[in-house]
């Protein structure tokens, strides 16, 4: 198995003589509980995971399957890998495993039985329906299916979360998990490739598919906090518990209920599990994360982040600069925050540190650029494929749209390190600690592969065929490069494609569970009517409660997931309320992405506090101040559609000036420096008044802010002496 970068694991770039600072940096950290095979089972997962990214490849472009039939098989396979990998318990410690632990093999072992009795039962179905029966007992469905499989599962599950085996070595609890997720997709397929599909949600459903169901929601379920934590596990059980206590809460949130065979029936079809979450995930998602792995391989983004140290790196606060290039340029590529400060955090956080920043300060500027790399187009982190799947807006216009939102976000981050570095006096980094600038322009055709796909996009390519053109440009560009992608490097990629895409796809599943909810009991219209009667009052108080819950419900969620379980509850109401689908969806999507930098649960700023060594909180406090301009582009946009390209060029062109006048301001007021000097309170006040009376883009409230900027520049001009330019 491929080695990969360890948390723990810092590059020392004062041992490269050559001043090549960054090695490795987008490999995927190797998290606690992920299993480290070796020797003859090591090659057989890698094979495994190889088959896996080669099917969906093999799938998209040449051989399509059907729409469910593929989305089955895509959640399954990443269930097998997941629960190959990745342990439910902490790694027992040399010679504990096999001894203390042996009864959770043991009941383990006599659970098995039932997953594989259920498993065989799938192809006596299979059977039965190529003989002709029209519909399989429902006795034969509940005790030789339903009730074995719901047993082996949750025995499985349980005994996982006690099993603790050596790190090289396979769980017998697992086994039975993955048996379980074998036995639920091979029912699926054998009874939705029959006329039975039709009869989902109503009282004709096969029983099977209700118990198939709470078997495949309960391993999503248990995987998914293998993977991200509790957070998304949470939210989904509240959400399943409202399908059956809804019906006894008051006002707005009762309904008139479902039964669990309804229900489950239901929830494991595109109206649920194999929705729009899923549809990305399987088609989308894992071929750009194929694309990255393949970038990954042949050292690309290594570049990326050499190239920002050799343009950037000499700048006061250099370092930090350089974490804003390059953590944007991965963080759209890669689809997670946390996993971006990880990966580039790693070399330029101690950096940062170097040059004199605060550990908080350091683990905030990567934080907050992470962040920034799930809005940034072409690629968002997946976000804009989501979004272009709920709203039916093609990709192309919502790439476009994004542009403006990106560069003010990314510009108020860089405003706000500038200050920071000349506020406290901070160097950059010499010539002789960075790449040569003339060397890494030599190398710019590792852009290619990035260039081509933009490139594609907008000639009116698929965004599967032209991520295909993408991907197969990032193995041949490797030729010219050093780092040359033969078979080997190939089959690695797709190898590394697999275990990077595990995550996203499991938790767009959970998320689809949560979708389901919102769409089988209505909630999300109830929501709707709550929204536009506080709208009766005031369309800004509703758009700040629509932040609010926007934030709260992407709170410890992958990017992905926040957003497809935001956009199925506020956008909705918002979109009632009169706003334009691609603003309000924007809207949801902007808050959904930064509750990674929002106390007090921000995964993207904690990574970063466990890098830095600073105080997880106050790590999460200062990333929120760095990022505040993505708490206000929203507002920005709202008031002035110009923003999102919707306007004429010459309205969009006064926007996009004035907007970045107004980020400036912000930033000087958030910081305390403007116009080279420090800035006491007042200045600070009028600053970010000025800045917010540039939200709505009206020519009075700009000429207003312009005036106050005015004022705070000549107070700050007063201040400042000859011979003492720097007051702070």
């Amino acid at each position: 198995m491929t080695d990969k970068l360890h948390p723990d694991q810092n590059p020392a770039p004062e041992a490269n003589e050559d001043h090549i600072l960054a090695h490795d940096v987008d490999q995927e950290p190797i998290e606690e509980n992920r299993r480290l095979f070796e020797g003859g089972v090591a090659k057989f997962v890698a094979a495994l995971a190889i088959v896996y990214s080669s099917f969906h490849l093999y799938s998209l472009n040449i051989a399509p399957l059907e729409t469910w039939s593929f989305r089955i098989v895509h959640i399954a396979g990443a269930l097998v890998l997941g629960f190959i990998l990745f342990a439910g318990a902490r790694f027992a410690s040399a010679g504990e495993g096999p001894v203390r632990h042996r009864w959770t093999t043991w009941i383990s072992a006599v659970f098995m039985v039932p997953a594989l009795y259920a498993l065989y039962q799938t192809y006596s179905f299979h059977q039965l329906i190529l003989e002709g029966t029209p519909r399989i007992p429902g006795d034969l469905e509940t005790w030789h299916f339903g009730w074995p499989l719901l047993a082996a599962t949750g025995m499985g599950i349980v005994m996982s979360w006690f099993h603790h085996a050596g790190r090289s070595r396979f769980s017998v609890p697992d086994v039975i998990l993955i048996v379980c997720s074998v036995t639920v997709a091979a029912y699926f397929l054998v009874v939705y490739n029959t006329s039975m599909r039709m009869s989902t949600g109503t009282s004709f459903a096969p029983v099977g598919i209700s118990f198939a169901a709470i078997a495949g929601t309960a391993l999503i379920m248990e995987l998914t906090r293998r993977l991200t934590g509790l957070a998304l596990v949470v939210i989904g059980l509240v959400f399943l518990v409202y399908v059956f206590a809804g019906p006894y809460l008051p006002g707005f949130l009762g309904y008139p209920g479902l039964s669990v065979q309804r229900f489950f029936s239901q929830v494991y079809t595109d109206a649920g599990i194999l929705g729009p979450t899923t549809a990305v995930s399987s088609t989308y998602i894992i071929l750009f994360i194929v694309f990255a792995a393949f970038l990954q391989a042949s050292k690309v983004g290594d570049y990326f982040v050499n190239f920002a140290f050799a343009a950037a790196g000499r700048t006061r606060g250099g370092p930090a600069k350089v974490s804003i290039f390059a953590s944007g340029l991965m963080g759209m590529i890669n689809g997670t925050s946390a996993g971006n400060v990880v990966s580039t955090g790693s070399l330029t956080i101690p950096l940062m540190k170097k040059v004199g920043y605060s550990k908080q300060s350091a683990g905030a500027v990567e934080a907050a650029a992470s962040t920034g790399g799930q809005i940034m187009p072409p690629i968002m982190g997946a976000g804009a494929f989501i979004m272009a799947e709920i709203t039916g807006i093609p990709y192309t216009e919502i790439a476009i749209a994004a542009i403006i939102p990106a560069i003010l976000y990314f510009a108020s981050v860089y405003f706000m390190v500038d200050f920071e570095a000349a506020k406290t006096g901070m160097r950059g980094m010499r010539d002789d600690e960075l790449p040569k600038l003339r060397t890494m322009i030599k190398q710019c055709y590792l852009f290619v592969p990035i260039i081509i796909l933009i490139v594609a996009l907008f000639m009116g390519y698929s965004v599967i065929r032209a991520g295909t053109l993408a991907t197969v440009s990032a193995a041949v560009v490797s030729w010219f490069s050093p780092n040359k992608m033969g078979i080997k490097k190939i089959l690695e990629a797709l190898e590394i494609g697999s275990y990077m895409a595990i995550q996203i796809i499991v938790v767009c599943a959970a998320a689809g569970v949560i979708v389901g909810v919102i769409s089988l009991t209505g909630v999300g219209a109830r929501f709707s009517v709550l929204l536009l009667d506080v709208a009766e009052a005031s369309q800004l108080l509703a758009l700040i409660f629509a932040m609010f819950i926007s934030i709260l419900l992407g709170m410890g969620m992958p990017t992905t997931a926040a957003y497809a379980v935001a956009a199925s509850v506020v956008a909705p109401g918002l979109v009632q309320l009169g706003i334009d689908p691609l603003t309000a969806h924007f809207f949801v999507f902007y808050f959904a992405v930064v509750s990674a930098i929002t106390p007090p649960v921000a995964l993207a700023s904690y990574a970063a506090a466990g890098i830095s060594g600073a105080n997880a909180m106050e790590t999460s406090v200062a990333s929120f101040r760095i990022g505040i301009a993505a708490f206000i582009v929203p507002f920005m946009f709202f008031y002035n559609g110009a923003l999102l390209m919707d306007a004429g060029w010459f309205d969009i062109a006064r926007a996009v000036v004035t907007a970045l006048f107004g980020v400036y301001m912000l930033s000087g007021g958030v910081m305390g420096w403007f116009a080279r000097v420090g800035a006491k309170p007042l200045t600070r006040v009028l600053l970010i008044a000025a800045a917010f009376l540039m939200i709505e883009g009206g020519l009075w409230t700009d000429l207003t802010g312009i005036a106050l900027a005015v004022i705070a520049f000549l107070a700050q001009r007063q201040r400042r002496s000859p011979s003492n330019p720097a007051v702070v």
